[in-house]
């Protein structure tokens, strides 16, 4: 977070600080909107687990965090495997 941004003093409902856990996920978009699915891929069915609606500002500035935090985490931890080579049914899928 840059210096000249102010913190943000969030509140949230007890079930949603657990978190939850997703296997996969699913993005589409509209010209107006991205639609990022989160499912979770365990038998006996595959069940959505959170659905976040965005703009595509929103969007183009969730890639760029999550592309420096990604950074931040290999600087720390070694160079992440995408796994392109080896794709499986299941994971993380552009639609």
């Amino acid at each position: 977070m840059e210096n000249n941004q102010q913190k943000l003093n969030i509140k949230a409902a007890d079930r949603d600080l657990k978190g939850r856990s997703a296997n996969n996920a699913m993005i589409s978009h509209t010209k107006e909107e991205f639609v990022l699915d989160f499912i979770n891929m365990l038998p006996p069915h595959p069940l959505l687990v959170s659905r976040i609606i965005i703009s595509p500002g929103h969007a183009k500035r969730f890639h760029r965090a999550l592309t420096e935090q990604i950074e931040r985490y290999e600087g720390s931890f070694g160079k992440l495997e995408d796994g392109e080579h080896n794709k499986p049914n299941i994971g993380f899928q552009n639609n």
